[in-house]
């Protein structure tokens, strides 16, 4: 069972700003651009056309066992650069490609014979040859390591704004949410007080919970934390009020999901498609796995009456949970919302992540 993780460091972590030179995506990259600049230094020193792809040959060659060198150092010493701070892993990382390249040089200096100076750029002495792939390679390096750095600090501004936005959106239903409990408890107060104060501690208990700091939780508390707020609408919508769950087992326990992501649909279906029913009706409510997600799917009843029936505000907590599925998944989570069979329908995915 794939496992990912999220790209996410705790406080208190240095992240590395390179990327990770193990994965193959990166790997593929740095020998694309290691060809592109082999065919550039080539059209620069190739006086014939018989010259260039001769020399093309041999100095792609040449830099592409540099530039894998430095892939294989890089990515076997991954795990200590990360625990160093940025401007150490900078020089360190500029110092390893500079060893890589004076390292290559060198044996192809011992390797090419005197008489085939095709990798010493038209004559030029072995000094030079050294001295210039060592500039080459020093501007090189400054610029990756540079863009690197660059990319890194503009998608860490990204996460955080996002972060931010997405802790914005969770805290516009904490009230919400509230206001349609207290309203449960009220009507409980004249009715049974007893449990009415029992309600108000479990109430306590989920608002304590909903709380939290945490964007992501994993889906069995999401899951208890939307049964507790549906036990609470029991009480007051009593056999009104049915629940069909369906959770597919071969999701993982340990998948995370966004926090509060369920318990504002179920209380949409709950508010627009069974108080205003008179016999009440079921709100269906099927998690799944398909391949490496989950679908999530909560459906309800369309109320009865007049086909103009419509109660003010329902688009509020779907418009915040597409926009924070949005933040936090991209293009890989969508929220669908349509009708069918006479049933309100909202369905969305999200990628399985599970907790390390």
């Amino acid at each position: 069972m794939g496992k990912t993780k999220k790209n996410t460091t705790s406080a208190g972590e240095r992240p590395s700003f390179l990327p990770d030179f193990c994965s193959l995506r990166v790997i593929f990259l740095v020998v694309v651009m290691a060809e592109l600049l082999s065919f550039i230094l080539t059209l620069a020193s190739s006086n014939s056309s018989q010259d260039m792809w001769k020399n093309l040959a041999l100095l792609s060659l040449f830099i592409q066992w540099i530039a894998l060198g430095n892939v294989l150092l890089l990515c076997l010493s991954r795990r200590w650069l990360e625990s160093l701070s940025p401007s150490v892993i900078a020089v360190g990382s500029y110092s390893l490609s500079l060893l890589i390249t004076l390292i290559v040089s060198i044996i192809t200096v011992w390797l090419t014979p005197s008489e085939n100076p095709a990798l010493a750029y038209e004559n030029y002495s072995h000094g030079t040859f050294l001295l210039r792939n060592m500039v080459i390679s020093a501007i090189v390096s400054a610029v990756a390591l540079r863009y690197f750095y660059m990319q890194h600090q503009w998608k860490s501004k990204i996460e955080t704004e996002a972060r931010f936005r997405i802790q914005a959106l969770q805290a516009r239903i904490r009230p919400h949410f509230l206001f349609n409990s207290m309203n449960t408890i009220a009507s409980l107060t004249r009715t049974n007080p007893e449990l009415a104060e029992k309600t108000v501690e479990d109430l306590a208990d989920l608002f304590r919970a909903s709380l939290g700091q945490r964007d992501t939780v994993k889906l069995d508390e999401e899951l208890e934390f939307t049964r507790r707020y549906i036990n609470i609408e029991q009480l007051r919508l009593g056999e009104r009020l049915n629940i069909d769950w369906q959770v597919d087992n071969s999701i993982p326990s340990n998948t995370m999901v966004p926090a509060l992501i369920l318990q504002p649909l179920v209380e949409n279906s709950i508010y627009h498609g069974i108080e205003p029913q008179t016999n009440g009706g079921v709100v269906n409510l099927t998690i799944i796995r398909k391949d490496n997600a989950i679908l999530f799917t909560i459906s309800n009843p369309l109320p009865q009456s007049l086909p103009s029936y419509r109660r003010k505000g329902n688009k509020m907590a779907q418009e915040n949970i597409r926009q924070r599925l949005k933040l936090a998944y991209g293009d890989k989570s969508k929220i669908d919302i349509g009708k069918n069979h006479g049933k309100y329908i909202v369905t969305f995915t999200i990628p399985i992540e599970e907790l390390a």
